[in-house]
């Protein structure tokens, strides 16, 4: 706590008066673009890695950017994620869904664990909050990927996309450069995608084509940012080569 404390008083004497300027600049008139979805990781900036400023994104962090598919709550039962979609994307009308992955997740390597039956027990999950909160949210990624992985992991797999008529296809890592907890987070991130488009509320904007969700990836150890093409059908990296082309597509799908 005391380097918190050292931290505030450095951005007190140093980089306060600039952040005041942007608060002001965007108190009146915020345009936030996206809402963020990551994991808690503490190595994980989005702010940094996407060079983004005040007032530009709504970020939602937890353990293991998990979006709950609607069909998890009724009545009033709901959760921070629901809740941070439709205030960012129906109250604010921000037009991008961005769901963030990364390597070396923890929390996606607990949820590679609890492919066994007996870790994942009713008992064992009562005396884990992470883990009762992986088994009921994040149960249809491991399912996926334990799926893809008898296949022999070479398959494309398939996702909902942004209405239950509308799918794309994904290979996962087919230069099998990753380990093999980071291929079921890059299917934990695609899953993510249709689950936000579960949401009732969601559905005329989506169906317009008037909001649009997109899959990102970052591997931690390089700081290699990775976007999902559905062109290419998988994870591309953004970079000199890759830039230019993923912006078309991305003016193409999304525009």
């Amino acid at each position: 706590m005391e380097r918190i404390l050292r931290g505030i008083m450095r951005y007190r004497n140093t980089t306060r008066e600039q952040m005041v300027k942007e608060f002001q600049r965007v108190r009146d008139n915020p345009e936030p673009k996206a809402v963020f979805f990551t994991c808690m990781d503490s190595r994980m900036i989005p702010t940094r890695y996407t060079d983004t400023r005040v007032g530009d994104m709504f970020v939602v962090r937890n353990a293991g950017n998990l979006i709950p598919h609607a069909h998890h709550f009724q009545d009033e039962h709901y959760s921070c994620e629901p809740a941070a979609l439709e205030l960012g994307c129906v109250v604010n009308d921000i037009r991008h869904i961005i769901v963030c992955g990364h390597s070396d997740c923890k929390a996606m390597k607990l949820l590679y664990m609890l492919r066994d039956p007996d870790f994942a027990s009713k008992n064992n999950r009562r005396l884990s909050s992470l883990r009762s909160w992986l088994c009921t949210h994040a149960t249809s990624s491991l399912e996926k990927f334990l799926e893809w992985r008898e296949k022999g992991m070479c398959d494309p797999l398939i996702f909902y996309s942004e209405s239950g008529l509308r799918r794309f296809v994904a290979y996962i890592d087919p230069e099998n450069q990753f380990a093999i907890e980071d291929k079921l987070s890059q299917i934990n991130t695609l899953q993510q995608v249709s689950n936000v488009a579960s949401y009732g509320f969601l559905k005329p904007r989506l169906e317009s084509h008037d909001l649009h969700i997109h899959a990102l990836w970052f591997d931690i150890y390089t700081g290699d940012i990775y976007y999902f093409s559905r062109g290419s059908k998988r994870f591309v990296p953004v970079d000199e080569q890759s830039v230019e082309k993923l912006t078309d597509e991305v003016r193409r799908y999304y525009s």
